[in-house]
């Protein structure tokens, strides 16, 4: 049984997507209802702060994928990070499932250069810190052997179906509507951004693959490019002119002083003011798999493709 935590996200929808593909027996677990018209697709609830719920829920799983969010606070990440991890951590070793926890970028900081797999963590933020030592636990439980499992790390991701990245939202579903784009940070540096199917499949394959266990893994996803490059390409697709306008940090942190999720991401303006260059060169060779280029990627959820 293939059983994902943190059901109805946009990885979660495309992962389960891609495993019903495949005609695998998929458990969707979440505290809110998941509706599945898949027959070999269920749904149960539970809580990731409740080990027992957690428990009663993953019975049966083969392979365990953590792509649970939390809510975008660092008071409520450094409360429920730690629980909840250590919370799946036992879930996988009581049930002997494999592990496989996606993640993001935020505990190697500003790197200068590409960040690969083996890039040391070096956090410059409350929020990196924290999923800094979530990472460090995991890898450090699967390097003991008390369970088996990877990590799976994206760039900022696009193509999600509700729209919450910062490409969805500020740049294509404006152009979409005929207003101007923002863009966060520097247009002119270099920025990646992994496509959601694509970091759904890479996650199948890893899920079929217990040799890859014992190991970062970053999901498929196209070169970086400039911000300005982006927009371009994005006002041509969806047939508008490439207007834009450039978000500060100095404006976002007035913006957060109205809208505590923006105000969140002032500690992590590093990564829009400076080149975000995310190598996937790793899983690319291992699986012999190519990342969606942008042109593709950015029509099809346009709807232009």
């Amino acid at each position: 049984m293939h059983t994902i935590l943190g059901a109805g996200g946009p990885v979660s929808n495309a992962l389960a997507k891609e495993l019903e593909a495949h005609q695998l027996p998929v458990k969707l677990v979440s505290r809110r209802k998941v509706e599945t018209h898949i027959p070999t697709t269920t749904w149960v609830g539970a809580d990731l702060k409740n080990e027992a719920s957690l428990l009663k829920a993953v019975q049966g799983a083969s392979v365990i994928y953590m792509c649970a969010g939390l809510r975008y606070d660092k008071k409520v990440w450094a409360a429920e990070w730690p629980l909840i991890i250590r919370n799946v951590v036992k879930a996988a070793q009581v049930t002997g499932a494999r592990l496989i926890f996606f993640d993001n970028v935020y505990m190697y900081g500003h790197v200068q250069g590409a960040m690969t797999e083996q890039t040391p963590y070096n956090p410059g933020s409350v929020k990196g810190k924290i999923r800094a030592e979530v990472a460090n636990y995991v890898m450090g439980e699967i390097k003991k052997g008390t369970i088996k499992g990877s990590i799976a790390r994206a760039a900022d991701f696009y193509g999600a179906e509700n729209k919450n990245s910062f490409l969805d939202m500020l740049v294509l579903d404006k152009y979409a509507k005929g207003q101007k784009a923002m863009w966060m940070g520097d247009p002119n540096s270099l920025h990646a951004f992994t496509y959601v199917p694509d970091a759904a499949k890479a996650l199948y394959l890893l899920g079929q693959h217990p040799e890859t266990d014992g190991q970062v893994w970053h999901m498929p996803t196209a070169p970086a490019l400039k911000g300005t490059e982006f927009v371009n390409l994005a006002a041509e697709i969806l047939h508008t002119k490439p207007r834009y306008t450039r978000l500060s940090k100095i404006a976002l942190q007035l913006i957060g002083l109205f809208n505590k999720p923006v105000g969140e991401t002032v500690e992590l303006y590093y990564q829009y003011q400076y080149d975000y260059i995310f190598s996937s060169k790793k899983i690319e060779d291992y699986f012999g798999i190519q990342p969606t280029p942008y042109r593709e990627g950015i029509k099809t959820v346009s709807g232009e493709l």
